[in-house]
């Protein structure tokens, strides 16, 4: 397929002085900023900055900035170039970094119920995942973060994930035979999922996926258009099956201790102008991830194939042992709050 150079490094990036490693640039930190003139706030994410996340996370430092005639300022790290997605809750809870937005599959591994999130064919609809996290599921999610000193400030869509690989198109299960699939970290449903299918689950960080998937280490991955897009996973691979078989979402963090020692004034501009960002977060992700699409589209790089009613019933007869084992897991109550969502939706 020959060379492909994965992913994006953003100019502001590498006016820090980066050491590039692997597929996604790391940096060190070395900003000098004098607190007594204004508060510097980090936050981190692993995705490019074209993306819903990274957009979001951007048009949040900006708004911040000007509420606050400069007092606040948010540096925005993008592309793991601050911590990678192994790192960041820890970095957070440290106190290193002031926000983060994992995937809700990064923070299943400390709280085992967000692995609903990841079950197959669990939500219908964006609207649908709305109901939930705005709902009594939601409640009872964050619940649990607040217990470990973390608060959630938002919930940010990036869509529903689509099947590629670089072996053969994927229409049935038995497709998945043998292959060799990169899963998120800290994820035993992703991998239950893959196991279900017929395929081998490798869990790998982010930022390492596309070096795998150019050296054929993994044969394919899921993820949304806008991922697989602007970290360039479509140019190492060669089939898409447009599945909606699962739900990419973030949960906006911060350290509850301190979102306690700031001024009221100053959280309540923080938590205005992050409910302003989520509802255009929201719209722009649906936009984005149409957006690459189209853009996939383009050249024949990809053969697309869009999932028909049929072969979407044989999946979910070949993954109804995913929920069998989330069950045995995490125990029934955030599935029968799930059903409960379903009947009412």
């Amino acid at each position: 397929m020959g060379h492909v150079r994965c992913g994006l490094l953003p100019v502001a990036v590498a006016l820090l002085g980066l050491a590039l490693t692997g597929c996604g640039p790391r940096v060190a930190d070395n900003e000098q900023v004098s607190p007594g003139e204004k508060i510097v706030l980090r936050f981190s994410h692993v995705v490019a900055d074209d993306t819903p996340k990274g957009w979001a996370a951007r048009r949040f430092a900006a708004l911040v900035h000007e509420r606050t005639g400069g007092r606040v300022e948010v540096q925005v790290f993008p592309n793991s170039t601050l911590y990678k997605d192994g790192e960041e809750i820890d970095a957070l809870r440290a106190g290193t970094v002031h926000f983060i937005a994992p995937t809700t599959s990064k923070i299943s591994q400390m709280f085992p119920e967000w692995q609903l999130f990841d079950l197959p064919y669990a939500f219908e609809s964006v609207e649908q995942v709305h109901r939930a996290v705005d709902g009594a599921l939601g409640e009872r999610l964050y619940r649990q973060l607040e217990a470990q000193g973390m608060k959630a400030l938002a919930f940010w869509d990036n869509g529903f994930k689509q099947m590629t690989n670089s072996v053969r198109p994927l229409v049935w299960p038995g497709d998945f035979r043998g292959l060799k699939f990169r899963v998120q970290i800290n994820s035993p449903v992703l991998e239950a999922q893959f196991r279900a299918l017929g395929g081998e689950p490798r869990p790998l960080l982010f930022n390492e996926v596309c070096a795998a998937l150019a050296a054929r280490t993994v044969d394919g991955q899921e993820n949304t258009m806008s991922n697989t897009y602007s970290q360039q996973f479509y140019k190492v691979q060669r089939y898409m099956t447009v599945s909606n078989h699962g739900y990419m979402g973030y949960v906006v963090l911060t350290n509850a201790g301190f979102w306690e020692s700031l001024g009221p004034d100053i959280r309540r501009v923080l938590e205005e102008t992050i409910a302003e960002v989520t509802r255009l977060e929201r719209e722009k992700a649906l936009a984005m991830n149409r957006r690459d699409f189209e853009e996939m589209k383009k050249g024949n790089r990809l053969a697309i194939h869009l999932q028909t009613d049929e072969e979407r019933a044989s999946w979910r007869r070949a993954l109804e042992p995913v929920y069998r084992e989330f069950v045995a897991r995490v125990g029934p109550e955030p599935l029968a709050l799930l059903e409960e969502l379903r009947r009412s939706s």
